[in-house]
């Protein structure tokens, strides 16, 4: 997966928010952290679940 949000390597956090989403689901994850996004690689049959638990990042800010 890659994320489509804007990062930078000057940002602190963002592969530690991703890794702690996925890891409360049960899935591992290898970040590639590159300059302006970062790829996230799961296991083939958890693909789906690792989608639905990222988007739980943007169903929170709509509550805000």
């Amino acid at each position: 997966m890659t994320l489509t949000v804007h990062s930078s390597l000057d940002a602190v956090g963002l592969t530690a928010a991703v890794a702690t989403k996925l890891a409360s689901h049960d899935i591992s994850a290898n970040v590639v952290a590159a300059y302006y996004h970062d790829h996230i690689f799961v296991q083939t049959e958890k693909a789906d679940e690792a989608l639905l638990a990222l988007k739980e990042f943007s169903a929170a800010e709509k509550q805000i």
